[in-house]
């Protein structure tokens, strides 16, 4: 009988972490206030990846796909389903997926 396993897991984050400090002077100096405090209470966010122009969610589904391969010790040809679940679409239709 058929069955999937899960034998390998990857991921990918996009340049360096941007804190909460760091993001509440970016928008100041864009006339928007706010604070380490009231993002963190209303997010529960302490600090966030932001992705450098260009680099798109599929850029890092591959990367992460290739991590998880070298976990799994596979080879892509071995492979027969990769689930992609994000909130960040390259597009909204396709979908990343």
């Amino acid at each position: 009988m058929p069955h999937s396993q899960i034998i390998g897991s990857g991921q990918a984050l996009p340049g360096e972490p941007v804190s909460n400090a760091t993001l509440s002077e970016q928008m100041a100096a864009r006339g928007i206030e706010t604070s380490d405090d009231w993002i963190r209470d209303r997010t529960g966010i302490a600090q966030r990846h932001i992705a450098a122009e260009g680099i798109c969610s599929s850029d890092l589904a591959a990367q992460a796909a290739q991590m998880a391969m070298r976990d799994a010790c596979v080879q892509a040809s071995e492979i027969d389903l990769i689930i992609v679940a994000t909130t960040t679409p390259d597009t909204l239709f396709p979908s990343t997926a």
